[in-house]
Protein backbone atom coordinates (compact mmCIF):
# COMPACT_ATOMS: atom_id res chain seq x y z
CA UNK A 1 0.00 0.00 0.00
CA UNK A 2 1.00 3.69 -0.37
CA UNK A 3 0.33 6.66 1.53
CA UNK A 4 -1.92 8.94 -0.64
CA UNK A 5 -1.27 12.78 -1.32
CA UNK A 6 -3.64 15.39 -1.39
CA UNK A 7 -3.66 14.89 -5.26
CA UNK A 8 -5.02 11.64 -4.68
CA UNK A 9 -8.27 13.00 -2.90
CA UNK A 10 -10.45 13.23 -6.05
CA UNK A 11 -9.52 9.22 -6.92
CA UNK A 12 -10.27 8.05 -3.43
CA UNK A 13 -13.59 10.26 -3.10
CA UNK A 14 -14.65 8.30 -6.21
CA UNK A 15 -13.65 5.17 -4.76
CA UNK A 16 -15.75 5.18 -1.81
CA UNK A 17 -18.55 7.44 -3.45
CA UNK A 18 -19.31 4.53 -5.69
CA UNK A 19 -18.54 1.34 -3.09
CA UNK A 20 -20.73 3.32 -0.31
CA UNK A 21 -23.69 4.57 -2.93
CA UNK A 22 -25.90 1.94 -0.83
CA UNK A 23 -24.68 1.60 2.49
CA UNK A 24 -27.00 1.41 5.08
CA UNK A 25 -25.35 3.67 7.76
CA UNK A 26 -24.07 6.25 5.31
CA UNK A 27 -27.35 7.13 3.49
CA UNK A 28 -28.63 7.04 7.78
CA UNK A 29 -26.51 10.58 7.73
CA UNK A 30 -26.67 12.15 4.44
CA UNK A 31 -29.23 13.64 3.09
CA UNK A 32 -31.80 11.71 0.73
CA UNK A 33 -33.70 12.47 -2.29
CA UNK A 34 -32.25 15.20 -5.23
CA UNK A 35 -28.51 15.78 -4.96
CA UNK A 36 -27.75 12.53 -2.40
CA UNK A 37 -25.05 11.72 -4.84
CA UNK A 38 -23.51 14.84 -4.90
CA UNK A 39 -24.08 15.04 -0.95
CA UNK A 40 -22.31 11.44 -0.54
CA UNK A 41 -19.07 12.56 -2.61
CA UNK A 42 -18.85 15.41 0.40
CA UNK A 43 -19.06 13.17 2.97
CA UNK A 44 -15.99 11.20 1.37
CA UNK A 45 -14.16 14.63 0.97
CA UNK A 46 -14.90 15.21 4.55
CA UNK A 47 -13.59 11.66 5.48
CA UNK A 48 -10.52 12.55 3.54
CA UNK A 49 -9.93 15.74 4.77
CA UNK A 50 -10.16 14.53 8.68
CA UNK A 51 -8.07 11.52 8.33
CA UNK A 52 -5.55 13.24 6.34
CA UNK A 53 -5.21 15.76 8.62
CA UNK A 54 -5.95 13.32 11.81
CA UNK A 55 -4.60 10.31 10.93
CA UNK A 56 -3.82 8.27 6.79
CA UNK A 57 -5.03 7.55 3.71
CA UNK A 58 -3.79 4.83 2.09
CA UNK A 59 -4.12 3.43 -1.57
CA UNK A 60 -3.70 0.18 -2.71
CA UNK A 61 -0.54 -0.07 -5.05
CA UNK A 62 -2.57 -0.14 -7.97
CA UNK A 63 -5.12 2.46 -7.10
CA UNK A 64 -7.87 0.32 -6.78
CA UNK A 65 -9.05 0.40 -3.49
CA UNK A 66 -8.67 3.17 -0.25
CA UNK A 67 -8.59 3.04 2.95
CA UNK A 68 -9.15 6.15 5.79
CA UNK A 69 -7.84 5.71 8.89
CA UNK A 70 -7.98 7.56 11.57
CA UNK A 71 -6.47 8.21 15.26
CA UNK A 72 -8.56 9.76 17.74
CA UNK A 73 -5.92 10.44 20.33
CA UNK A 74 -4.45 12.53 17.66
CA UNK A 75 -7.89 14.40 16.71
CA UNK A 76 -8.25 18.21 17.72
CA UNK A 77 -10.06 20.51 17.14
CA UNK A 78 -8.97 23.88 15.41
CA UNK A 79 -10.37 26.37 13.28
CA UNK A 80 -10.02 24.41 10.12
CA UNK A 81 -11.84 21.25 11.44
CA UNK A 82 -14.33 23.88 12.83
CA UNK A 83 -14.73 24.90 9.75
CA UNK A 84 -15.41 20.97 8.13
CA UNK A 85 -17.94 20.34 10.39
CA UNK A 86 -19.69 23.31 9.32
CA UNK A 87 -19.41 22.68 5.59
CA UNK A 88 -20.54 18.80 6.26
CA UNK A 89 -23.37 19.99 8.09
CA UNK A 90 -24.52 22.26 5.24
CA UNK A 91 -23.81 20.80 2.18
CA UNK A 92 -23.98 17.18 3.19
CA UNK A 93 -25.78 16.32 6.66
CA UNK A 94 -28.73 18.53 6.33
CA UNK A 95 -30.31 20.97 9.29
CA UNK A 96 -33.10 18.84 9.52
CA UNK A 97 -30.66 15.24 10.34
CA UNK A 98 -28.45 16.94 12.53
CA UNK A 99 -29.90 16.26 15.82
CA UNK A 100 -30.74 12.70 14.61
CA UNK A 101 -26.81 12.24 13.47
CA UNK A 102 -25.70 14.03 16.75
CA UNK A 103 -27.48 11.43 18.43
CA UNK A 104 -26.13 8.73 16.03
CA UNK A 105 -22.44 9.96 16.90
CA UNK A 106 -23.51 10.39 20.87
CA UNK A 107 -24.19 6.62 21.05
CA UNK A 108 -21.35 5.67 19.19
CA UNK A 109 -18.80 7.74 21.36
CA UNK A 110 -20.49 6.24 24.31
CA UNK A 111 -19.06 2.57 22.82
CA UNK A 112 -15.79 3.27 21.70
CA UNK A 113 -12.93 2.81 24.02
CA UNK A 114 -10.57 5.17 24.91
CA UNK A 115 -7.64 3.64 24.28
CA UNK A 116 -5.13 4.37 21.39
CA UNK A 117 -6.13 3.09 18.09
CA UNK A 118 -6.51 2.66 14.67
CA UNK A 119 -9.89 3.45 13.44
CA UNK A 120 -10.87 1.85 9.90
CA UNK A 121 -12.78 4.50 8.97
CA UNK A 122 -13.72 3.70 5.28
CA UNK A 123 -12.27 0.89 3.78
CA UNK A 124 -13.39 0.60 0.00
CA UNK A 125 -12.42 -0.90 -3.52
CA UNK A 126 -13.53 0.42 -6.99
CA UNK A 127 -17.01 -1.42 -7.77
CA UNK A 128 -15.15 -2.88 -11.29
CA UNK A 129 -12.90 -4.98 -9.27
CA UNK A 130 -14.29 -6.04 -6.11
CA UNK A 131 -14.44 -9.78 -5.26
CA UNK A 132 -10.50 -9.83 -6.73
CA UNK A 133 -8.55 -10.22 -3.72
CA UNK A 134 -7.54 -6.29 -3.54
CA UNK A 135 -9.31 -5.11 -1.11
CA UNK A 136 -8.61 -8.50 1.39
CA UNK A 137 -4.76 -7.18 0.49
CA UNK A 138 -5.19 -3.92 1.79
CA UNK A 139 -6.54 -4.73 4.71
CA UNK A 140 -3.64 -7.12 6.11
CA UNK A 141 -1.42 -4.27 4.86
CA UNK A 142 -3.09 -1.93 7.47
CA UNK A 143 -2.87 -4.57 10.06
CA UNK A 144 0.26 -5.37 9.66
CA UNK A 145 0.55 -0.77 9.82
CA UNK A 146 -1.47 -0.84 12.96
CA UNK A 147 0.83 -4.05 14.69
CA UNK A 148 4.42 -1.71 14.17
CA UNK A 149 2.00 1.25 15.75
CA UNK A 150 1.57 -1.22 18.38
CA UNK A 151 -2.36 0.07 17.67
CA UNK A 152 -5.54 -2.05 17.85
CA UNK A 153 -8.21 -1.79 15.02
CA UNK A 154 -11.31 -0.24 15.47
CA UNK A 155 -14.19 -0.13 12.77
CA UNK A 156 -18.06 -0.11 12.47
CA UNK A 157 -20.02 -2.25 9.64
CA UNK A 158 -24.25 -2.11 9.19
CA UNK A 159 -23.27 -4.19 6.05
CA UNK A 160 -23.58 -7.85 7.23
CA UNK A 161 -22.04 -9.62 4.11
CA UNK A 162 -19.05 -8.18 5.05
CA UNK A 163 -18.86 -9.65 8.86
CA UNK A 164 -17.40 -12.95 7.49
CA UNK A 165 -15.04 -11.03 5.86
CA UNK A 166 -13.49 -9.09 9.14
CA UNK A 167 -13.81 -12.33 11.08
CA UNK A 168 -11.78 -14.08 8.69
CA UNK A 169 -8.96 -11.61 9.51
CA UNK A 170 -9.29 -11.67 13.02
CA UNK A 171 -12.15 -8.48 13.89
CA UNK A 172 -14.51 -9.95 16.33
CA UNK A 173 -17.70 -8.10 16.90
CA UNK A 174 -17.65 -6.40 20.71
CA UNK A 175 -21.01 -4.11 20.43
CA UNK A 176 -24.10 -4.24 18.66
CA UNK A 177 -26.20 -0.77 18.40
CA UNK A 178 -30.13 -0.89 17.41
CA UNK A 179 -30.75 2.52 15.00
CA UNK A 180 -33.13 2.48 12.54
CA UNK A 181 -30.60 -0.26 11.04
CA UNK A 182 -28.60 -2.40 13.57
CA UNK A 183 -24.56 -1.19 13.57
CA UNK A 184 -21.67 -3.60 14.21
CA UNK A 185 -18.83 -2.66 16.39
CA UNK A 186 -15.72 -4.62 15.56
CA UNK A 187 -12.10 -4.81 16.66
CA UNK A 188 -9.03 -6.66 16.11
CA UNK A 189 -6.41 -7.24 18.60
CA UNK A 190 -2.55 -6.44 18.24
CA UNK A 191 -1.94 -10.34 19.23
CA UNK A 192 -4.50 -11.90 16.94
CA UNK A 193 -2.72 -13.79 14.07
Amino acid sequence: MIKATIEDKRLIVNILASSFDDNTSVNYIIKQGYNRKERLRRLMEYSFDVCYSFGEVFLSVDKKACALVVYPDKKKTTLKSILLDAKLIISCIGLKNIKKTLARESKIKKIQPKEMMCYLWFIGVDPEYQNEGIGSNLLKEIIEDSKQKNRPIYLETSTLKNLPWYKKFGFYIYHELDLSYKLFFLKRELNEK
